[in-house]
C-alpha cells in the first residue's frame, strides 16, 4: 500500500534546488545524480547521458566522458552540456514532437527549471518523492 506524501515529509522546490545546486560544480556528478539517485523513480527516457568513450575506456570498462544531459519532463526538455568554462545550458519547449521555443540559460536557472520539474513530477509519482528525499538528505 502506497503511503500519502504529505506536505511536511515532502521535500520543498528550494531544498531540491539546493541539493541540485551543491553537485553543479561537476556534468558528470549531474548525470550520476540524475541517473542513480533519481533514475529509477523517473518515467523511462526521461533522463539521457551521452558519453564519449575512448579506447583507454572501453578496455578498462569505464563509462567515459559525459559530453551530454538531456532531461524530459512534460513539455520541457532541458540539456546541459560541458564546455571550456561553465556547462552550457538550455530550456526547450516542446509540444507533440515539434519544439516551440530554445532558450539558453545559466546554469543556476536550469538547475532551479529542473528542480521545479522534478518537484512537480514528484507531486504526482511517490517514488520520485522518495529519491528527492534522499537526494535531499544527502543519501
Amino acid at each position: 500500500m502506497m503511503e500519502p506524501t504529505d506536505s511536511a515529509s515532502s521535500p520543498t522546490l528550494d531544498m531540491v534546488t539546493a541539493a541540485l545546486r551543491a553537485d553543479s560544480s561537476d556534468i558528470a556528478i549531474y548525470a550520476q545524480v540524475l541517473t542513480e539517485s533519481l533514475g529509477d523513480s523517473l518515467p523511462p527516457n526521461c533522463v539521457t547521458v551521452d558519453r564519449r568513450r575512448s579506447a583507454s575506456d572501453r578496455m578498462k570498462g569505464r563509462p567515459g566522458t559525459v559530453t551530454k544531459i538531456t532531461v524530459r519532463l512534460g513539455d520541457q526538455i532541458m540539456t546541459l552540456e560541458p564546455t571550456g568554462g561553465a556547462p552550457a545550458a538550455e530550456i526547450c519547449r516542446q509540444v507533440r514532437g515539434v519544439v516551440l521555443s530554445r532558450q539558453p540559460v545559466q546554469v543556476a536557472q536550469w538547475v532551479a527549471e529542473l528542480a521545479k520539474a522534478l518537484v512537480g513530477h514528484a507531486e504526482q509519482n511517490a517514488a520520485t518523492a522518495d529519491a528527492l528525499r534522499r537526494l535531499v538528505a544527502g543519501g
